[in-house]
């Protein structure tokens, strides 16, 4: 009996850091599929980042996957249109992030957008950008739009396909331990 108490108080101990959110990073690449025809949406709404505390530029980080960023643009299927990189914390709820690039007019960007990242077994994705287009007065004229949801899978690159506009995301954590190297002689 004593140890089913004993075994209680440390499960009520250990347990709230199993569900602590921890620090990850997560690397985005959104392209555009050249051989796709593009499908030109509504323009962006002006509350695009719909609450979403953009990234800070202190979490900013050196994108890894430039070798795949070479890949796609050394190949006339695909034009790169974001590559970003950056440090946050994932839980269980779930973490909403604005996201933009190129220059702001009246509030919009030539491509902007949101991320919102929640742990589980896989990391669930929700993407939601746009590729806008300006007229001279700076107004968004036509926008094409990635709406895709996904459960991605944590330390692999993974590609939501949304026809003509593609992400490839990789989604890192930073405080697990790094797996173990398999023995060169597996002992009989």
């Amino acid at each position: 009996m004593r140890l089913f108490r004993s075994l209680t108080l440390l499960m009520t101990l250990v347990a709230p850091s199993v569900f602590a959110d921890d620090l990850y990073q997560v690397e985005m690449i959104l392209v555009r599929q050249n051989a796709v025809p593009a499908i030109v949406s509504r323009a962006a709404p002006e509350d695009w980042n719909a609450g979403a505390q953009p990234i800070s530029p202190d979490s900013l980080r050196t994108p890894s996957l430039n070798g795949e960023v070479e890949k796609l643009t050394s190949s006339a299927d695909y034009t790169v249109l974001l590559h970003k990189a950056w440090q946050q914390t994932l839980g269980e709820n779930a973490s909403k992030v604005a996201i933009s690039d190129g220059k702001e007019q009246y509030g919009q960007f030539p491509i902007e957008g949101t991320l919102s990242m929640k742990l589980g077994r896989f990391t669930d994705v929700d993407a939601d950008f746009w590729v806008n287009q300006f007229d001279a007065n700076g107004t968004v004229t036509a926008s094409e739009r990635l709406k895709q949801e996904s459960h991605t899978k944590n330390g692999q690159l993974n590609f939501l396909d949304n026809g003509h506009l593609g992400l490839l995301i990789k989604i890192t954590s930073l405080t697990a331990p790094a797996p173990r190297e398999a023995p060169e002689v597996v002992p009989d």
